[in-house]
């Protein structure tokens, strides 16, 4: 057998016998990294490690096309409201007071439970500086944390990757719900894991082709037979370890995705943050999971498609955190939603909102020092293009998720460090 050049004479077996790192990335490739057995990789790898102490996990949910926060969290107290929305305000009618001007959508029942139990924190005028409204790009500026539009991997990817080994742990970053990787979760140096269903987690094509890739590169000798012999081991694992999570959960909360909604196919959340249960309840190292619920672009008619979405929202949101608390798991795992823009204040002549600014991020779970955060955005005091203006950057929201709850180093992820919104009750120490 052949020896494995400039790296000390270990043979192919030996990579094979010890285990590699497998998809850490260009950089770490370029320096040697990726060739070092296991034991030697985690070694180098041991202060990244050192980071982080906790078992706490993050939910990341994306209303997709621009949620209209103020048909979310309601300004009931603010008489330009009904001016500038004529039909819409008909959702303030039923809606659910929080205090005497701000109300939940009235179908956001379960989360108004949460929120009136103090585990539901609602930041209010989230936005960023010099808004886009394009979705490509404000997605983009929320995806990499950089209004300045320089960064290109994920603000998620990349807390992954100075954080965890995720090397060694491929289900570290997991996008539920999807086939393709979101640009949150995306970095060169991070390994991730897409799953869009459990049960048909596996090689495109099915056993024929597993058994043609596993032989492939049999006789190819060096570092890159050893390298993807250790990525198809990985790709193994890795299904193997899904197909004993679905067999040990059973799930503990209602979830229905028999919903009758715009888009529907694009719209599994329930499926998705059921999927996500599992990777947490089962043990499977799990950290950063991204969700999407889409939809929300709302241009025309919007009164009744935004009613089904905020129900969907909140069933889906309900059963997931039933389930956790089923499993006694519910104090390790914050929610928080996110969309790339919210609405113009003053509805259309279609009935419904085009892209707008500023929007509330809504943060759940037992680890939530819950109620309001931020100012209830003037309707009074629009912008020159009749925008509401940003009152709390979206970054301080990133950076009290990634300093409180998960315990990294915000600063190090963001660039920067921002007024803390101190919605987590016990900082990670």
């Amino acid at each position: 057998m052949k020896e494995l050049g400039g790296v000390n004479g270990l043979t192919r077996r030996d990579f094979l016998r010890s285990g590699l790192v497998f998809g850490v990335g260009a950089q770490a490739l370029s320096a040697g990294y990726a060739a070092v057995p296991d034991v030697f990789a985690r070694a180098v790898l041991a202060a990244k490690e050192a980071k982080v102490q906790n078992d706490r996990i993050l939910v990341m949910i994306q209303l997709g096309g621009g949620n209209d926060g103020l048909q979310t969290v309601i300004p009931i107290g603010d008489g330009a409201y009904r001016d500038l929305r004529p039909q819409l305000s008909a959702a303030a009618a039923k809606a659910q007071p929080i205090s005497k001007d701000i109300a939940l959508h009235e179908n956001l029942r379960g989360i108004k439970k949460l929120y009136d139990a103090g585990k539901v924190a609602i930041v209010q005028g989230v936005g960023y500086p010099k808004p886009s409204f394009s979705h490509f790009d404000s997605i983009r500026v929320w995806e990499t944390g950089d209004p300045e539009r320089r960064q290109q991997n994920g603000w998620l990817g990349k807390a992954i990757e100075k954080n965890y080994d995720s090397a060694g742990h491929p289900l570290v970053g997991c996008a539920c719900g999807t086939t393709n990787v979101p640009g949150a979760l995306r970095d060169l140096q991070a390994t991730l894991t897409v799953i869009d269903d459990q049960k048909t987690f596996s090689f495109q094509g099915g056993q024929n082709v597993e058994n043609v890739m596993g032989t492939l590169y049999t006789g190819t000798p060096g570092i890159y037979g050893a390298l993807f012999d250790s990525a198809m081991a990985t790709v193994r694992d890795t299904v193997a370890q899904l197909r004993t999570s679905a067999a040990k959960y059973t799930p503990k909360g209602g979830y229905s995705d028999k919903v009758n909604l715009v888009y529907s196919s694009k719209n599994q959340l329930a499926a998705a943050l059921q999927l996500a249960a599992e990777l947490i309840v089962t043990g499977t190292g799990v950290k950063i999971i991204h969700v999407t619920l889409g939809g929300f672009d709302t241009h025309y008619t919007e009164l009744n498609r935004h009613d089904a979405l905020m129900s969907y929202l909140d069933s889906a949101v309900s059963a997931f955190h039933d389930d956790l608390t089923a499993y006694g798991m519910a104090d390790r795992v914050l929610v928080a939603t996110w969309s790339e823009f919210g609405r113009r204040p003053k509805e259309n002549a279609s009935g419904g909102t085009d892209h707008g600014t500023a929007s509330p991020v809504i943060v759940i779970g037992d680890p939530v020092k819950g109620g309001l955060y931020g100012e209830t955005p003037a309707l009074a005091k629009l912008d020159q293009l009749g925008n509401l203006s940003f009152g709390v950057d979206f970054r301080a929201v990133y950076q009290e998720i990634l300093s409180s709850h998960l315990g990294v180093d915000g600063k190090e992820i963001l660039g920067q460090s921002f007024d803390r919104v101190p919605f987590v009750k016990a900082p990670a120490g």
